[in-house]
C-alpha cells in the first residue's frame, strides 16, 4: 500500500511540475505540458489527433501519460478503445492503451476561446472521438476536444478485488478534463471556460459528471443531448446490480476466474477478446453509484439538487425512436405489420397498455406509431422532467430538434417511413459524419445556426442571439415556464411540447 501511494504521489508531482503548455509561432505545432505535437493546418482550422492524456493498467484508474522529447506526430487518430463489433458508430478493437484526445481549433485563434469537450455516445459500449469531425464547430469559434475512453467490460466490470473498476469511463473522462485544464491555452482555449457536451451514452456521462463531486471545477457548462438522466438507472446503477451482472462474466466458463486464488490477477490475464465476447454487446452499462466519486444515483442527485450548479443546455429529438424501429425493419427486411402493433404495446406497457392504445391508436404505419409511443414515454417526457429538475437550481435551457427532412444513413436502403428527427439526427448538423448522407444546402444552413447557438452557449452560458427568436430559460413554475425551443430549418419558436408528447399522460404513469 505504501509503495502504491508513493508511486501515486510521484506521478502527481510529475504532473504538477511538468513543463507548462504554451502557444507556438508555428500553427502546426503546439507545446503541451507533456511535449510538443505537430498536427495539420487547413483553411479554417488546425487539428491535432491521438495525443495521449493518460495511461492505465486493466481495471485500474488512469494515471498521467508520460512526457516525450522532440515533436510528436499528431496527424492521425489514436488507438480506439477495446470494443466488440456491432454498430457503425464504433470500430472493433482489442486495444487497451487507448486514452488519447483530439484537439481542433480555429486558425489564427486568439487566446481565451471557449473550450468544448465532446464525449462520444455509443451506449458506453462503442465509439471513438475521431468519428465526429469537429471542423465546422471549431470554425464557429471554439476549441473542440474529443477523447477515447474505456468502454464496456474494460470500464464497468466489478468485483471486490477490483476496487477502482466500475466507473472507469468517467475516471478517464475526468483525466481528459484535467489534461484540458493544463493544455487548453496551447491551442487558444480558455481553461476556465470549459463546456462538456455529450449525446446519448455521452450525454448520460455528462449527467454523471454533473452529479460527481470528483468532477468539481473541471467544467463550467454542460450540454446534454438525447439523455433523459432523470430516468432511474439511465445514468448510473447500484453496486448490487453491477456485481450481479459482473458475476456472470467472472464466473463464465471461458473466463474461469470466480474460484481463482487471485481473482484480480486472473481477470487481468484473460485475453481481452474473451472478456469482450463473454460480456457481449446487448447491454448499456452505467457507472456504479454509492462511491465517493458518485455518492448518489444520478437521477436522485439531480432531483435533490446535489449536482454542480453550472448552466445546462439539455435537449431531445422529436422522433428519437424512429431510428430504433427502422433499424429493426432493416434487420428483418420488411416493415412492421399492422397486426404486430397492439401485441408490442401490450408486451412493453403491461397494465397500462389499454390506456396507451387509446392515446395512440394505430396509424398508417405500425412502426411509426410504435416509435411515437416509445419516444414520448422513454425520451420526451423524462427529458422535460430532467430539465425541470435542473432548472430549479441552475440556469437551464431546453431544445427539441424537430427538423423533418434529415440526412439518412449513407448506403442504407430508404426507410419505410421518414426517419425525421430520429436518435442521432442532430449530429450531422453539428459534426461532419460519414455515417450520414451529405447534407443539403438547407440542412447545412440549419447546422450553421445550431453551431452558432452551441458556441454562444459555450462562451456565455446562453444560446440566445444570432438573430434567432428569443430563447428564454426554462423555469419550473408551471407549464408556462416550460419553454422548449423547437429547432428546425424554419423560424425557431416555442414547441407545443406538453401537448405534442402527451407529457401529462406519461408524467402520471401513462394512465
Amino acid at each position: 500500500m505504501k509503495k502504491t501511494a508513493a508511486a501515486g504521489l510521484g506521478l502527481a508531482l510529475l504532473a504538477t511540475f511538468a513543463p507548462a503548455a504554451r502557444a507556438s509561432p508555428d500553427p502546426s505545432v503546439a507545446v503541451t505540458s507533456q511535449g510538443a505535437v505537430r498536427g495539420t493546418v487547413g483553411p479554417k482550422t488546425r487539428s491535432f489527433q491521438g495525443i495521449p492524456y493518460a495511461t492505465a493498467a486493466r481495471f485500474a484508474a488512469p494515471r498521467p501519460a508520460a512526457a516525450w522529447t522532440g515533436v510528436r506526430d499528431a496527424t492521425r487518430p489514436g488507438k480506439v478503445c477495446a470494443q466488440p463489433a456491432g454498430y457503425p458508430i464504433g470500430k472493433p478493437s482489442t486495444d487497451e492503451d487507448c486514452l488519447n484526445v483530439n484537439v481542433t481549433a480555429p486558425v489564427g485563434a486568439r487566446k481565451g476561446l471557449p473550450v468544448v469537450v465532446w464525449i462520444h455516445g455509443g451506449s458506453m459500449m462503442f465509439g471513438m472521438g475521431d468519428l465526429y469531425g469537429p471542423d465546422r464547430l471549431a470554425a464557429g469559434g471554439a476549441v473542440v476536444v474529443s477523447m477515447n475512453y474505456r468502454l464496456g467490460v474494460t470500464s464497468f466490470l466489478t468485483h471486490p478485488s477490483l476496487p477502482e473498476s466500475g466507473a472507469l469511463a468517467l475516471d478517464d473522462q475526468r483525466a481528459a478534463l484535467r489534461w484540458v485544464r493544463r493544455n487548453a491555452g496551447a491551442f487558444g482555449g480558455d481553461p476556465r471556460n470549459v463546456t462538456i457536451m455529450g449525446e446519448s451514452g455521452g450525454g448520460f456521462a455528462v449527467c454523471g459528471h454533473l452529479a460527481s463531486p470528483a468532477s468539481a471545477g473541471l467544467f463550467q457548462k454542460a450540454i446534454v443531448q438525447s439523455a433523459p438522466c432523470l430516468t432511474p438507472g439511465s445514468a448510473s446503477r447500484t453496486r448490487a446490480a453491477a456485481d450481479a451482472e459482473s458475476a456472470k462474466v467472472v464466473g463464465h466458463a471461458e473466463v474461469g476466474c470466480a474460484t481463482a486464488a487471485d481473482v484480480a490477477r486472473c481477470l487481468r490475464e484473460v485475453p481481452v477478446e474473451t472478456l469482450l465476447r463473454v460480456y457481449g454487446s446487448a447491454r448499456e452499462p452505467r457507472p456504479v453509484s454509492g462511491t465517493p466519486a458518485l455518492p448518489l444515483p444520478v437521477d436522485r442527485a439531480l432531483r435533490t439538487g446535489r449536482f454542480h450548479r453550472v448552466p445546462v443546455l439539455v435537449g431531445v429529438n422529436h422522433d428519437e425512436e424512429n431510428g430504433m424501429v427502422l433499424g429493426q425493419e432493416l434487420a428483418t427486411g420488411k416493415p412492421m405489420p399492422a397486426g404486430a402493433y397492439e401485441p408490442a404495446v401490450r408486451k412493453e406497457y403491461g397494465g397500462r397498455a389499454d390506456a396507451v392504445l387509446r392515446r395512440y391508436p394505430l396509424g398508417a404505419s405500425a412502426g411509426q406509431t410504435l416509435a411515437r409511443v416509445r419516444t414520448d414515454a422513454a425520451w420526451s417526457a423524462p427529458t422535460l422532467d430532467t430539465a425541470r429538475a435542473l432548472s430549479r437550481r441552475t440556469p437551464t435551457r431546453m431544445y427539441e430538434f424537430a427538423e423533418r427532412k434529415t440526412p439518412w444513413y449513407a448506403g442504407y436502403p430508404a426507410p419505410s417511413f421518414p426517419a425525421a428527427a430520429q436518435h442521432m439526427a442532430e449530429l450531422p448538423y453539428l459534426f461532419d459524419l460519414a455515417l450520414f448522407e451529405r447534407p443539403t444546402r438547407e440542412q447545412a444552413a440549419l447546422g450553421d445556426r445550431m453551431i452558432g447557438a452551441w458556441v454562444r452557449f459555450a462562451a456565455t452560458g446562453d444560446p440566445d442571439g444570432g438573430g434567432e427568436t428569443a430563447w428564454p430559460r426554462l423555469r419550473d413554475r408551471g407549464p408556462r415556464g416550460w419553454h422548449v425551443q423547437s429547432l428546425t430549418s424554419g423560424t425557431w419558436k416555442r414547441a407545443d411540447f406538453v401537448r405534442d408528447h402527451a407529457y401529462r399522460f406519461w408524467s402520471t404513469g401513462g394512465k
